[in-house]
């Protein structure tokens, strides 16, 4: 049986600044035959070690229909991440996981998406979003709004830029404000992309959300309008993860561990513990 608080040595392949504090890491198993049969679900964390330094939880950016590499957008926020962002690309560091339920991919089978992204919310719903037209057979019709204060703090800017020449997909994307005149697309917050999208079939949509907390409240406030049901809505919340098994307490909330019950939770979830958010 595999320990769970063993990492296993993995190597970044690539980095590259995203914005000015975020980095994309590129990371693959050491082990080839574990690179290639590793297996997660679009919502899933894995946990970073440097040794010496300590450990902490990140989303899984990267999409399980292309196996070999893990891919992640990571905020430096302190000790473990700044010395993430030291290491340079051929480094080692030490990966355990997948944890967490990730959000419900058979039960979502042959319904439409509506993804709304705030901020660095990107990182965990990229990974949705890539495998959804990776299998876009198993979906119905997807929409995605994104909205980041300026295009400089966009995440992945020129693939979202890229989906919009896209038919099988619609993808909406707006700032809250554009100094240098140059973007492309919307401007003003993500709520007001909601009334550009039309013929929403509620009962036939299931509503992906992540972003900072202020965001949430607007957003579902919205979703509700639109008659989505609460079951149908999802959010990824990250409270407080830490150690990835349930053991540490440090994500506790009466009786729902974010790292096991979560981090993906129906509004349901969140009216009945409000402290989630």
């Amino acid at each position: 049986m595999t320990n769970p608080y063993f990492p296993e040595p993995a190597r970044i392949v690539r980095k590259y600044e995203l914005t000015k504090d975020v980095r994309f890491f590129q990371v693959r198993f050491i082990d080839t035959e574990r690179a290639l049969s590793f297996d997660y679900k679009p919502g899933q964390f894995m946990m970073f070690s440097i040794p010496g330094t300590g450990e902490a939880p990140f989303s899984i950016s990267s999409t399980p229909s292309r196996p070999g590499l893990l891919e992640f957008c990571i905020r430096k926020t302190g000790r473990l991440t700044e010395a993430l962002f030291r290491l340079k690309e051929n480094d080692e560091i030490g990966i355990r996981g997948p944890y967490g339920n990730g959000f419900p991919i058979d039960a979502m089978n042959g319904f439409d998406l509506f993804i709304i992204i705030g901020g660095l919310g990107a990182a965990p719903l990229r990974s949705l979003i890539l495998y959804s037209l990776d299998n876009r057979e198993q979906f119905g019709r997807v929409h995605l709004l994104y909205g980041a204060k300026t295009p400089a703090d966009m995440l992945f800017r020129e693939e979202f830029l890229e989906l919009i020449d896209r038919e099988d997909v619609e993808c909406l994307l707006t700032v809250d404000k554009d100094n240098s005149g140059k973007w492309p697309c919307y401007t003003g917050l993500v709520t007001s992309l909601f009334n550009r999208i039309e013929d929403i079939k509620p009962e036939n949509t299931y509503a992906c959300v992540c972003g900072p907390p202020i965001m949430y409240k607007f957003v579902l406030n919205e979703l509700v309008k639109l008659n989505i049901p609460k079951h149908q809505i999802l959010m990824t919340l990250e409270r407080r993860m830490k150690c990835g098994i349930g053991k540490c307490g440090h994500c506790a909330i009466e009786d729902i561990y974010t790292c096991m019950d979560g981090p993906v939770f129906t509004y349901w979830d969140v009216l009945h513990m409000k402290e989630l958010i």
